[in-house]
């Protein structure tokens, strides 16, 4: 039985916006050196929410849901820090007010926080909505695991995860195993409590070998040999969790993003496939799928 610091956490509010989408110049030029006009980043998305395919839009790095983020620097460090997936949001102004939905990502680069919100909430919204989060998970550890480094996570998920101790080993399901030798923009960072970084979907050979074809929004995804502990780093053995926050991209380096959840520099957790392995179906946000 998992045992976990979770009474000792502080709950505590954080305050964003419902963002515009950004574009600084229309064309992105993709890695086969096409240049594309595609949606991107920011706004809300009306037919695009976690358990659909991270893979096949018309699109770059959009994320499923609604955007936030505050204007103020510290501010939005602060949002992107605390809030945690899973997280309750709740919108506190507009015509969506009262309206709850989950934390289900975050985006570096831009420096959002993702909601998931139902699509009767999605119509009410409009840019600019004010939507406070519940942040609630820094500072988790597993007590009995502590080769486990956790973040980024509220503890009712991890709880929902089916977390079960194998032979002296942590066993996570997850829907893909990803070889760290894919892994793309976002690496450099010099830590994992905020943000993502990507995997490249280029190489089809390492596409097809690992079925990354298939990947979803809300995955949960075992990266290997890949620690996480102080930023993302390249090491045999090492085993990370994270869950895919946005879609897939053309600009070579970039592809679905991924916020890490846990990891283990020694290699104390053992990745066990399960297609259902997905915050979706583990917070019970959609009925159709």
């Amino acid at each position: 039985m998992l045992k976990t610091n979770e009474e000792r956490l502080v709950k505590v509010s954080v305050l964003g916006e419902v963002s515009s989408p950004v574009m600084r110049y229309p064309y992105r030029i993709s890695a086969k050196g096409e240049p594309m006009v595609l949606p991107g980043v920011g706004g809300i998305r009306y037919n695009v929410r976690v358990g659909d395919p991270a893979v096949g839009w018309m699109a770059d790095h959009v994320e499923p849901g609604v955007s936030i983020k505050v204007s103020d620097t510290n501010a939005n460090m602060a949002l992107n820090i605390l809030s945690c997936i899973g997280n309750e949001a709740i919108v506190v102004s507009g015509d969506a007010k009262g309206s709850k939905g989950v934390v289900t990502g975050k985006h570096g680069g831009i420096e959002h926080v993702i909601v998931d919100f139902s699509p009767e909430v999605l119509d009410k919204l409009v840019i600019g909505d004010k939507v406070l989060v519940k942040a609630y998970g820094v500072g988790l550890k597993i007590l009995n695991f502590p080769e486990v480094r956790v973040m980024n996570i509220d503890p009712k998920l991890l709880k929902l995860m089916d977390l079960k101790i194998v032979e002296g080993f942590l066993e996570v399901p997850v829907t893909h195993l990803v070889p760290a030798s894919i892994m793309g923009s976002g690496l450099g960072a010099v830590q994992t409590y905020s943000g993502d970084y990507d995997i490249q979907l280029f190489d089809e050979e390492t596409v097809k070998k690992y079925h990354l074809e298939d990947l979803r929004l809300g995955d949960l995804v075992a990266i290997m040999n890949a620690e996480h502990t102080y930023g993302r780093i390249y090491r045999s053995g090492a085993v990370s969790i994270g869950v895919v926050v946005h879609t897939d991209c053309v600009m070579a380096g970039h592809g679905p993003g991924v916020t890490t959840i846990m990891t283990s520099g020694s290699g104390k957790i053992k990745p066990r496939i399960d297609p259902e392995a997905n915050i979706a179906k583990l917070l019970n946000l959609r009925d159709d799928i």
